[in-house]
């Protein structure tokens, strides 16, 4: 009788606390792994735990603690880590918010989560060095205008339905209570931690037209043709105020 335990037996066991401990897990003296396999389980299932309560401090405030730690224990059985770094722990949770039935009810969550996971990953990007505000203001505007603006790695871009930056302000600062209105929040990181700000309407057609690559002057017909009022300073302070900028490349 074969009784190797193969890897995806043992992961799913570990996840699963109804699971029987798989045939032929063994400890140390040789003997069948019974309590110390229960032990270990519950161990891995509260470090990840912790781990995710730790990424999303205002999904947790929202659902309350006791509720997330409950989300948590469905989470880490349908999506076990697949890094052993921690830090990356979580990118499907906003998926998982969006089709788990408790918090469909909850249709701003989602939105939540993947703000909470842009300022992560924003706060691992790599380091770049900005440009110069000067350096901006130098160029022509038919220059300025064929030129194209490359941004960090540090930056991110959430667009939302919902008051999304109002929401995390008022959780984790205690800004006033949300308006309901949909939001576009830029994340940059001017120095060690990211910082997300609410840009202007249409702010987020012109960031995403410069994180794919187009010219100024077609990120900005992107955001003018939605909203003629567009208002190009807000936007382009908040990449500057941000370090966002990272070079310049003219056309």
């Amino acid at each position: 009788m074969n009784d190797t335990v193969t890897q995806p037996q043992f992961t799913q066991a570990i996840l699963s606390p109804t699971m029987d401990v798989p045939a032929g897990l063994r400890d140390a003296k040789g003997d069948p792994a019974g309590k110390r396999f229960s032990v270990y389980r519950n161990n891995v299932a509260v470090s990840l735990t912790e781990a995710l309560i730790t990424a999303f401090p205002v999904v947790v405030k929202l659902l309350g603690e006791d509720n997330f730690r409950i989300l948590a224990g469905q989470f880490l059985r349908a999506h076990p880590p697949t890094s052993p770094l921690m830090m990356h722990y979580g990118d499907a949770l906003p998926d998982f918010l969006q089709t788990f039935e408790p918090t469909q009810q909850y249709g701003y969550l989602p939105d939540v989560a993947r703000l909470e996971l842009a300022i992560r990953e924003s706060y691992h990007a790599a380091d770049t060095d900005p440009i110069s505000p000067e350096a901006l203001q130098a160029l022509p505007p038919e220059a300025l205008m064929a030129a194209k603006l490359e941004l960090a790695p540090s930056v991110r871009l959430i667009s939302s339905q919902w008051p999304l930056f109002q929401l995390w302000q008022f959780n984790m600062t205690g800004g006033p209570k949300p308006e309901m209105r949909a939001e576009d929040v830029l994340i940059t990181r001017p120095a060690f931690d990211p910082q997300p700000v609410a840009l202007p309407c249409c702010g987020g057609l012109f960031v995403q037209a410069l994180l794919s690559g187009r010219t100024f002057g077609e990120a900005l017909s992107a955001a003018s043709t939605h909203n003629p009022e567009f208002d190009l300073s807000q936007s382009l302070a908040a990449l500057l105020a941000g370090n966002a900028i990272s070079r310049i490349t003219e056309g």
